[in-house]
This record gives C-alpha cells, structure tokens and sequence, in this order.
C-alpha cells in the first residue's frame, strides 16, 4: 500500500499504548503514527521517551519509535495533515450520575471535522474511546453529521467513523496491544472495512466486524463479566468469614481447579477475577458497570444484577475497616502495603487502599503508614491523606506490628511469614 497514516488523539494510558504498538508492528512499512498531546510540557516529555505513568515494556518501545515513524505533537494540523485513519482515545470520566461524560471526546471530533479537508478523502474516525452501548449510533454520528452538513460535506462519503474498544489491561498494556487475544471493530454498512483490514494487517489475531452498538456493547460485556466475577468471590468470601474456620485461600484453589475453568492443564485467566480481594478499582471497571447501569435505566431496564456487583464492591471495605476496628486498638501504629489499585500499576485511580485507609481515619485510626513499590508519589499527590509513606517494606514492619496486604504485589508474600498481625485482604498464598 501507498503511504498511510494514523493519527491518535489523546496520549494516555491507551492512546500512547495505541500509538506505540502501532509504530511498532508497521516498524519497515511505509506507516506513519502522529500522536496528538494538547499539553505542551506533556507533548515535550513524550519527544523525549519519558511516560508519565509506569507501563511494562511501553517506555523501551517508545525510543525504539521516536525518530523511525512516530512523533508527537501539539499541532493538530499535523496530525490532520493526509490522515487515514484517526484513532480517539479520549477519557470519558464518570459524571455525578455515574453516567459516562463524552464531552471532550466531542470536542476533539469538532476539531477533527473543523480541519476535515486537510485529512485524505473519507478519512476514518476510530472511536477507541469506552462509551456505552448506543453512543456512537445516537450521540457520534449525529454529532459528526450536522457539522460536515456546515461544510457542504457528507457522512459515509466524505467521513467514516467506526468503533474499537480496547481491552488493555493495565500493567501489561503493550503486550496485550501488540499481541490481542480479539480485534472488535464495530461499522456501519461496512464503510471503511479495507483501510480497518489494513490498520490491524500486522496483527494475529481473529478480526470481528460488527456493527456499531454490538462493538460497543462487547467492551461493557468484557469489563462487567469481570466485576461480577470480583464482586461474587468477595461475597463469597465475607460469607466464610461470617461462618468461621473456613480456609478461603484453598476453597478458591480447589474452585479454580474444575477443567470448566482451565484451558489445557493451565487455569484460565478469569480465574485471576473470580478470586477475593478489596473489590475493583482504577479507571475502568468502576466506571463501566455504573455506566451500562445507568444506560440500562435510561432504556427502561433496571439491571439489578449490575446493581448488586457495585453494592458488594462497596461492602467488602465496610465488612473489613469494621474488622479491623473491633480488633485492632486505634493507637497502634497499622501498615498499609499497597497503594496502587493493582499490582505493576502506578495507577491510583478509586484505589481500594485509599477508600480503606479513609474508612480507618473515620473510625479514629491515627497512625496509618504505608508503601508501595512504585506509587508511594502518585498516591501522595492524587489523594493528600494524613498518613506517613515509607519506602521500604522493612520499614513498615518496624513501625508495625499490624499490616494490610491491600494491593497484590509479588514481594509482599514476604510478610506473610512474618510474627506480625497480618491482615491479608489480597488472600496471598
């Protein structure tokens, strides 16, 4: 194929996982990846191969594209500039109603269709972008529509837009970009499917073209599967507490043993979900199920079962800050280990150790310290508790002799063979 390029809009967590993995996989292909950064200070640290957040493997990829066939700019004329496809990876944060906020995904299309004539004919606009089942359908192509119609311009022939969910794990996002278990992308009357069978061309992965809200609704239907496989182990799990002289660790073991939850002689990573722990947190899975809750309420369904992950997901903190309280004194000095809301994540997004320790402060707990490997700084400045963070382990089981495993950290095994009171809400083993 002649030259071809992608643009990506948004370079967060996912935008610059997109970008990079891109760069990557059409690395000798005559493919040109411009990612749009409307920070400045943000656009310029990206030139020079420093993320802003931890990501395995994303920062090394990165060099390897900056200066072959990715650059990073603050123009979006430039990115505009003889495009083929436009990539949004654009947050859609929760709004109060809990409902998913797409303004600035909207805004970035009205720049998009502002300089429109600058891109190829018929470029494609590729909401990467998690919104609710029905959005791109009812709000997107609307939306797109009345401003190309200002312009003397035609949906369908002189714009595209399809959808692509993402299902990027945080921690090990580069890998799972680059090696995709699926490709989900949602169309309308199939336009644009050979530049979207071009764009994924270096990928092995099985390709499923559906239609728009059916993409949509795939992405709901992963991240809720996963929260109902959470929130039931946590239920699980405060009923054997209430019960008494159970062993959670190894019922969960023996569970994830039945070859109905195994692949081969391997356990099946679902088996990773339907375990105990604090509940979910960080960007998405919170966000998504409240989201399709709200948009199911909206339709007229009242999703009970959606309802009740989210209350468990809140009750498994109560049930163990109410623990905590009737057993430990609130003068002595607790241990939080982890602060991230998962393990190889500096992601401190609706963490469960800060709704724990927020709990603990309000119960009269006044002598709260605690680590994590890498979040100790993010943790500080996102959420500014009145808690001492340490720097080590050791360092908190000097000051300790009560500890929370409260993320899922490999090193924090460690303690668990420690003389300490240990509180081992990531059931590690």
């Amino acid at each position: 194929m002649q030259h071809f390029k992608i643009g990506v809009f948004g370079l967060g967590f996912v935008g610059l996982t997109t970008a990079v993995g891109f760069a990557t996989k059409f690395k000798g292909h005559n493919v040109e990846i411009v990612g749009y950064e409307i920070d400045q200070a943000k656009a310029d640290k990206l030139s020079n191969g420093i993320i802003p957040f931890f990501e395995a493997g994303l920062s090394k990829a990165l060099e390897n594209a900056l200066g072959d066939n990715l650059k990073v700019t603050t123009d979006i004329q430039a990115v505009l500039e003889s495009a083929n496809v436009l990539i949004y990876c654009i947050g859609t944060p929760m709004d109060n109603d809990g409902s998913a906020n797409v303004a600035y995904l909207l805004n970035a299309l009205e720049d998009t269709i502002n300089g429109i004539r600058k891109c190829v004919k018929s470029p494609i606009l590729l909401i990467k972008s998690t919104v609710p089942p029905s959005t791109t359908k009812e709000v997107f192509l609307p939306f797109v529509e009345k401003l190309l119609m200002k312009q003397g311009l035609q949906l369908g022939v002189d714009c595209i837009i399809a959808n692509n969910p993402e299902f990027l794990r945080e921690g090990f996002a580069y890998d799972d970009f680059i090696n995709p278990d699926r490709i989900v992308i949602g169309l309308k009357d199939n336009l644009g499917i050979e530049n979207l069978k071009y764009l994924y061309s270096q990928f092995d992965a099985p390709l499923h073209f559906t239609n728009l809200n059916t993409a949509e609704f795939i992405k709901y239907l992963s991240n809720t599967a996963l929260s109902l496989n959470i929130s039931f182990a946590n239920e699980m799990s405060m009923i054997a507490q209430s019960i008494g002289d159970i062993d959670i660790i190894n019922s969960f073991k023996i569970l994830h043993a039945d070859k109905r939850f195994s692949l081969g002689t391997q356990c099946a990573g679902i088996t990773s979900y339907l375990y105990p722990g604090m509940g979910f947190g960080g960007y998405c899975l919170p966000k998504d199920t409240l989201a399709l809750h709200k948009k199911a309420q909206e339709k007229g369904y009242e999703a009970k079962m959606l309802q009740r992950i989210l209350e468990v997901n809140d009750e498994i903190l109560e049930f163990y800050a109410n623990r905590i309280q009737q057993e430990v004194d609130k003068n002595e000095p607790i241990g939080i280990l982890g602060l991230s809301f998962k393990p190889n994540s500096d992601d401190v997004r609706d963490s469960k150790s800060a709704e724990l320790i927020k709990k603990l402060i309000a119960l009269g707990f006044n002598k709260i310290y605690a680590y994590d490997p890498v979040a100790n700084d993010v943790f500080d400045k996102y959420y500014r508790l009145n808690i001492n963070l340490l720097e080590s382990i050791d360092s908190i089981t000097q000051q300790c002799d009560t500890i929370v495993i409260a993320t899922a950290w490999e090193e924090f095994k460690s303690v668990l063979y420690s003389d300490k009171k240990i509180y081992n809400l990531r059931f590690m083993s």
